[in-house]
């Protein structure tokens, strides 16, 4: 699955995939802002289909925890 997430990252913030790590926090870097953000949360909900609620939206503040968000909706 971090493949796949990472797949997301890289389409949805136009970034390198070398500097994604479980580290990597929104508003870290210039491409993942507001407006990045929201393209993410598209990306992801189109790669996995799935539907985030807006709590994990805000929540989603880190590669790592996007991870962890989508992981609860597929287990679900």
């Amino acid at each position: 699955m971090q493949d796949r997430v990472k797949a997301v990252f890289v389409k949805a913030l136009g970034i390198d995939e070398s500097i994604i790590s479980d580290e990597l926090k929104y508003n870290e870097i210039e491409q993942w802002d507001s407006v990045a953000h929201m393209i993410l949360i598209g990306e992801i909900e189109d790669a996995f289909d799935i539907m985030l609620d807006t709590d994990d939206i805000i929540d989603m503040s880190s590669f790592a925890k996007a991870k962890e968000i989508i992981s609860k909706y597929l287990e679900a």
